[in-house]
Formats: structure tokens, sequence, C-alpha cells
């Protein structure tokens, strides 16, 4: 989707659960039944959690081509 989808969803995301998060708490992305995840969504989501939260975060189920390119695009 687009880089205001993004955003939007990063936002979501932080008022519902990441609000919770211990220091000690990792963050799973998982990425099962993506079809397709364009760069610039993930720019938004990803570098948004990176940006707001020291947690460690983890991806898992990245073999599809789209999420696995988009990844590589944004976390170089």
């Amino acid at each position: 989707m687009s880089r205001p989808a993004g955003k939007d969803a990063f936002l979501m995301a932080k008022a519902y659960i990441l609000n919770s998060l211990k220091e000690s708490d990792e963050i799973t992305l998982d990425f099962n039944d993506v079809k397709v995840l364009t760069p610039s969504w993930a720019d938004e989501f990803i570098t948004g959690l990176k940006q707001s939260y020291s947690n460690k975060i983890s991806y898992v189920n990245t073999s599809n081509e789209s999420v696995e390119a988009s990844l590589k695009t944004v976390l170089k």
C-alpha cells in the first residue's frame, strides 16, 4: 500500500499495542499470508518502530519475494 497507509498503520499499532511494551519486550513482525508489501508502506511502519522503540525487532515468514525485496530496501 501507500506511504500514508503505512504511517496510519504505525500510529494505530503505537496507540493500541506498542505503548504497553516494556524495555525487555521484543517486537516480532510476522509476514505470513502477506501477498504484497511495498517499500513505501514498510518504510513508514518499520522506520516508525525503529525510531520510537529501542526494543529488538525480529522478522518472520519473509520468504515472499515482495516482502523480501521491501525489507531489503527498508533495512539497508
